[in-house]
């Protein structure tokens, strides 16, 4: 699949963002899976009409952008958007990179999307060998013999990253092909998802298989918060849960300015390192932000604090 041109955001859904923004909830401190990972590379261009300010505001994002993947001997994709006045920063933001546990949240809101309440309160069982295969799992491995409803099985896979949780939504979404075939319908031909956990976090550098871009995984966070792909009640639980991901407290939440909320998925393997959010200005639209990043070394282990300073870097352009 190659990637996509850019998308005009649906005006719906953004004034449908404009009025969910979400308070922070409490969740467990937790760490995403650490599987070997090189990431893909893969590039197309693309064209965009902004005003004299926005292109400033581009400029000097990706000059300091330029410095971060300098100081931090990295690769740093970026993708956001002020759904306001639609002004973007991008930074190799049609290159590839591997999505890790980021891709929980697409699952989760497919989930949502696609499962009636009752079935969200069906309660769910799993098997130690389902725990034991899929790895991380701090909520999943403790109830082994009562398990969960699936609902609360959703949020462990958001709130704390549990792969096992993982490996149960997919379950009941038609799997990673599944997913891959929903988003196709949202419209995105370049993310591909191919692996459960924890397979989908190791990545070959020869293949697209378990990739994404920037700018395909922030149309895709607008594109399955559009009222027409879930409910107004489907939506406000899906942005509490992202708001109270504990991953995510060291990522684009701490290099967010004083006051502003964040909705965040984190991900991270080896020498890769993600985040995606909605993060709500206070009396403003929604921003939508993806950052992904990888150091050069694949033996280097990612850093929390390279993701921080890009979204204090892009954040900033759109006080």
């Amino acid at each position: 699949m190659s990637p996509r041109n850019s998308r005009i955001l649906s005006a719906t859904a953004l004034s449908l963002l404009t009025l969910t923004a979400c308070t922070p909830s409490g969740g467990s401190a937790a760490a995403d899976p650490p599987p070997q990972t090189t990431s893909a590379s893969a590039q197309s261009s693309t064209t965009s009409t902004e005003s004299p300010t926005a292109n400033a505001a581009q400029t000097k994002g990706t000059a300091e952008l330029k410095g971060i993947e300098g100081e931090y001997d990295a690769r740093v994709g970026v993708h956001a958007v002020d759904t306001g006045d639609g002004s973007t920063i991008e930074h190799r933001s049609d290159e590839r990179f591997g999505f890790a546990s980021t891709i929980k949240s697409l699952a989760v809101a497919e989930l949502l999307a696609t499962t009636s309440p009752d079935d969200l309160d069906e309660q769910v069982t799993w098997s130690k060998e389902d725990v034991d295969k899929a790895g991380y799992a701090p909520v999943t491995k403790k109830h082994l013999g009562d398990g969960l409803p699936l609902e609360k099985v959703a949020e462990a896979a958001i709130r704390v990253s549990d792969n096992a949780a993982a490996n149960i939504v997919f379950d009941h979404i038609g799997g990673p092909q599944g997913l891959d075939t929903a988003l196709e319908d949202l419209g995105d031909p370049v993310t591909e998802v191919v692996d459960r956990e924890p397979e989908l976090n190791v990545i070959d550098h020869d293949s697209t298989d378990n990739t994404t871009t920037p700018a395909a995984f922030s149309s895709d966070l607008t594109a399955l918060l559009d009222p027409e792909h879930l409910s107004d009640e489907d939506r406000k639980v899906l942005l509490e849960w992202m708001s109270g991901n504990a991953t995510g407290d060291p990522l684009i939440r701490a290099g967010a300015p004083d006051g502003w909320k964040v909705a965040d998925k984190s991900g991270h393997s080896d020498a890769l390192r993600n985040d995606v959010a909605i993060v709500f200005p206070p009396e403003r639209d929604p921003i939508i932000i993806a950052i992904m990043t990888e150091h050069h070394d694949p033996n280097s282990k990612s850093d929390a604090a390279l993701i921080e300073d890009t979204a204090r870097a892009v954040l900033g352009e759109f006080e």
